[in-house]
């Protein structure tokens, strides 16, 4: 095996014409971590939010390479219970921050953040699946606790992780009622109940929302709360709307009677959940909504593609 591969990597932040590949040493294994030979990953608003300025903060291990997730076959397995050449998803738990990530021919994960799949998807689609459904997933059924009966409102529809979620909720038997602040978008969650443009207030125009997915995050999450029918619960996921925090927020105030609003922080995959993700998938037949791909020695335009919004669906960069 070649000593050198070649990687994305970070030192401070970088526009869409910055990226590109250098040459860097192949990670070494060790007891507890697990080398991936990657077939591909998927882009995430995370990894933008890091490349545009989280970089500079002193929690991240510079030089960094970036990525939060990736697929790929087990390398080296070490001392795990994997098995080299073992289909692999593997996210989260500090890739792309506290140690090298995806954005890589090879990548050394903690044991614990890899987990063997059975699925008969394509690669390109399989890299479409690891963070976002997992998102989706968590948000979904740990904190909104959705049932088929369920009225579910997702605010910021349209981007990979709605539209991972759109399938999810519909598959389960949900009716969903989808949000966008662009008209222009409404094509792309035609597979939404009911399609809202989103102007900043949802309050008094949704009705019978029993469950909500706010996508958005702190710039809408007080009118989400106000939105949804007594009895709902809320879940804050995303940060779309640009807003980190909420200054100001008075929960006795800003939280109705009877609404309960959660979030989901998708740090700790567990195994049981990746293997029902897959088998849900597998089961309703859902094939992940991907956007483009790119090769990975194109990964400039693919950068410069989710910089610019251009593509509609999860972007994924084939290695």
């Amino acid at each position: 095996m070649n000593k050198k591969m070649k990687a994305v990597v970070l030192t401070k932040p970088a526009e869409a014409k910055d990226i590109r590949l250098s040459e860097v040493p192949l990670p070494e294994t060790r007891p507890g971590w697990v080398l991936i030979k990657v077939k591909g990953f998927g882009l995430n608003h995370s990894e933008q939010v890091l490349r545009k300025f989280e970089i500079e903060a002193d929690y991240i291990n510079k030089p960094i390479i970036p990525g939060i997730e990736c697929v790929g076959e087990v390398e080296d397995s070490s001392d795990s219970d994997l098995k080299k050449g073992d289909k692999a998803v593997a996210l989260m738990g500090g890739m792309g921050r506290s140690f090298n990530g995806s954005y890589a021919e090879y990548v050394l994960v903690p044991e614990n953040h890899v987990f063997a799949v059975k699925s008969n998807l394509k690669w390109e689609e399989l890299a479409a699946v690891p963070e976002t459904y997992f998102t989706a997933w968590g948000s979904l059924f740990e904190c909104l606790n959705l049932k088929p009966e369920d009225v579910l409102l997702i605010r910021g529809a349209t981007c990979a992780l709605g539209y991972a979620s759109i399938q999810l909720a519909k598959a389960l038997g949900c009716r969903v009622i989808a949000t966008t602040h662009k008209d222009s978008k409404f094509g792309l969650i035609k597979n939404a109940d009911e399609i809202i443009l989103d102007d900043g207030k949802l309050t008094g125009k949704v009705h019978g929302v029993t469950k909500a997915l706010d996508l958005v995050g702190a710039k809408s999450l007080k009118d989400t709360l106000t939105a949804v029918e007594k009895g709902s619960i809320v879940c804050n996921t995303g940060i779309l709307g640009g807003v980190f925090a909420l200054n100001g927020f008075d929960p006795i105030k800003d939280i109705p009677n009877g609404v309960y609003l959660t979030g989901f922080f998708s740090n700790f995959p567990e195994k049981k959940v990746i293997d029902d993700i897959f088998a849900f998938v597998g089961e309703k037949g859902i094939v992940p909504a991907v956007g483009k791909v790119f090769d990975f020695e194109d990964i400039q335009n693919a950068v410069r593609a989710q910089d610019e919004g251009s593509v509609n669906g999860k972007i994924v960069v084939r290695v």
